[in-house]
């Protein structure tokens, strides 16, 4: 039987898992994984289970070709293939990015694709032009400025990529006509007469959308396109929080997440007797120092979660604080543990000082974070994550 000794704080463990495809019985799947979780001894009330969203997404073969995202984009924003839209501030990404554009450009491939750059970098801190570069480039264009007017040849610093020349040249290998201007300012799409706007920002993409709308009438959000399905392909995220796949096809967001995680849920009680939270992970909300790169490419941390998840704050005294307080009043260090059993349960104002440096955070924000780590970007091969004594440490 396995057992954590009574010393071991929270912790999280990937759990191995076979092959999933398109058609997998992905709940039944992870139903037996729990259960054997559960005979090792290893779960107990109050843990977590956090699956990334590529696994149930891909189990509901939630791919959409290119052809058929563009066509619903013809749709939405009532283009003919001599159209010309604007596409504002997308971010800089292969693997997000690139078969979206395509699909754009072949909504319109006898007509022009404008593409709205922010910079000096993207919403996520992938650098568009170096911080030098756009400071001279801002003073001499004010503000608006294109690729023909940067010196250099500027590449993404980690990738070695120049967003610039391949977006465009993705559009041009669909027939239509590309351009491509940096500019800060989202209404300035306007000045290109656009017959239609997708406002292609993740987070600040509402806030974008008012923007753009105040000058361009016929305009929508990435959420808007692939969302409106009542099953598979389909997200209610729309194209936000997708993924290249093979064959110019796009992996969605998981289609309605949340139910999926409640029903499993009742079932992982049924089975073990064990109250689990469970979660469907994306990104997590980490920002690398090194590069400046915000890895949340997705639009939540996580797609969906259970209810004991979502409404919690992780909230806490500040242990260090404390520690010196009661020392300086001179308490044993029993006297001192005592004492902060007793704080950490007592409700407090979130502006007082034993919780200075404790920022209440989503508790599905802070999990979802800490799975991505351990699955990694590049598939650990772990895409079911055990988290134990977090949520119930709080919850205690």
């Amino acid at each position: 039987m396995f057992q954590l000794p009574s010393y071991v704080g929270p912790c999280a463990f990937g759990i191995r898992m076979g092959i999933i495809v398109p058609g997998t019985d992905l709940q039944r799947m992870l139903l037996d994984v729990v259960v054997r979780l559960d005979s090792d001894g290893m779960l107990g009330d109050g843990d977590v289970l956090s699956i990334t969203e590529s696994i149930v997404a891909r189990a509901q073969n939630n791919m959409i070709t290119t052809e058929k995202t563009a066509e619903e984009i013809q749709k939405i924003l009532s283009l003919t293939p001599s159209s010309r839209v604007g596409v504002v501030f997308p971010i800089a990404s292969r693997n997000r990015f690139s078969l979206i554009l395509e699909s754009i450009a072949k909504a319109v491939p006898e007509g022009e694709v404008i593409v709205q750059f922010s910079y000096p970098d993207d919403e996520v801190g992938n650098q568009i032009i170096p911080p030098e570069v756009a400071e001279e480039l801002d003073e001499r264009y004010n503000g608006f400025f294109t690729p023909e007017e940067i010196n250099g040849n500027h590449t993404h610093p980690l990738t070695g990529v120049n967003y610039l020349s391949l977006y465009e040249e993705i559009i041009r290998q669909e027939g239509a006509k590309p351009s491509i201007i940096l500019c800060n300012d989202p209404k300035r799409i306007a000045e290109f007469n656009p017959d239609g706007v997708i406002i292609a920002n993740i987070h600040p993409r509402e806030k974008t959308k008012k923007l753009v709308k105040t000058v361009i009438a016929n305009c929508c959000t990435l959420q808007e396109i692939c969302s409106s399905g009542r099953c598979p392909p389909s997200s209610e995220w729309g194209l936000l929080g997708s993924n290249m796949s093979s064959g110019c096809r796009l992996k969605l967001a998981p289609f309605e997440a949340e139910e999926f995680v409640c029903y499993l849920q009742e079932k992982i009680l049924g089975k073990t007797g064990k109250r689990v939270e469970i979660l469907v992970s994306g990104d997590g909300a980490y920002k690398d120092p090194s590069s400046g790169i915000y890895e949340l490419a997705d639009p939540k941390a996580a797609f969906g979660a259970t209810p004991g998840i979502k409404a919690v704050l992780r909230e806490g005294v500040k242990m260090k604080y404390l520690i010196d307080k009661f020392h300086g009043e001179g308490r044993s260090d029993i006297e001192i543990m005592e004492k902060i059993a007793e704080e950490s349960q007592r409700e407090k104002e979130i502006h007082c000082v034993d919780c200075l440096g404790t920022t209440p955070r989503k508790m599905e924000d802070l999990l979802a974070s800490l799975a991505d780590l351990i699955t990694g970007s590049a598939d650990a091969g772990t895409p079911l994550v055990l988290i134990k004594g977090i949520y119930r440490q709080h919850s205690s």
